[in-house]
């Protein structure tokens, strides 16, 4: 096991669902986290959940879709943890439409988050990765490589995640940084306006991403799995 205690980790729509997840998962392992959303409401009431103690959980307001909001929520991690070694690129957004009804704007919106907000928390991030030899992890999905009715947006930003992450991977390999794409089948969270309710009891639950956030930042430093996918042990009901 590696020792991950004093870790920062910077983790994008950290405030619900998988991000949330991952956020307690590495709080429990004693690292420190950053977790935003789009609100600072929203960052500071699940930091609070987390823990009522702060000193290990910060809560920042970022869109990942703008470049200078995610330079200026890592320059403030870096200003009150000192350093950055784990970036986990996971908010995004669903929209499942037919492509006559999917507008120009719930087009460029998903691209945006859930493509283009990947690079600029990479390239905000980047600097001090480089500096402790860190890790990235993005949060993608199985629709990133199975393409279905309605969702030419939604499979547009994941199949360009997936390849965007493995090519990011062959790139920083020279500085000791690790890149690692996780790709989710169904997971019980209100992503795309779903409401959790006990019937989700046979999907994957956030914990477990965090469960494999975890064995990724304890494997062996000459091992890296570059992509994995995940999906429930029992069939899709």
């Amino acid at each position: 096991m590696n020792d991950l205690s004093n870790k920062v980790a910077y983790i994008t729509g950290g405030s619900k669902g998988i991000g949330y997840g991952i956020a307690k998962t590495l709080y429990g392992l004693g690292m420190k986290v950053a977790i935003t959303s789009r609100t600072l409401e929203a960052a500071q009431k699940a930091a609070a959940s987390i823990s009522k103690d702060q000193t290990r959980v910060m809560a920042l307001a970022s869109e990942v879709s703008s470049l200078a909001d995610e330079t200026k929520a890592v320059k403030d991690v870096i200003n009150h943890f000192g350093k950055l070694d784990v970036l986990i690129a996971n908010a995004g957004v669903g929209i499942l439409l037919p492509i006559e009804k999917l507008s120009e704007q719930q087009w460029k919106q998903t691209i945006d988050t859930n493509l283009t907000g990947v690079f600029n928390s990479v390239k905000a991030c980047l600097d001090e990765l480089k500096k402790t030899k860190g890790y990235i992890i993005t949060i993608a999905s199985l629709a990133g490589t199975n393409f279905f009715e309605n969702g030419t947006a939604y499979n547009a930003s994941k199949f360009g995640l997936v390849g965007f992450t493995q090519a990011l991977m062959l790139d920083l390999r020279k500085y000791g940084i690790k890149v690692t794409t996780i790709m989710p089948g169904s997971v019980a969270t209100n992503f795309n306006d779903h409401i959790v309710s006990d019937a989700d009891a046979w999907k994957i639950q956030p914990e477990d991403i965090g469960q494999i956030v975890s064995d990724l930042l304890n494997m062996h430093p000459r091992t890296l799995p570059s992509k994995v996918e995940v999906r429930p042990s029992i069939p899709v009901k």
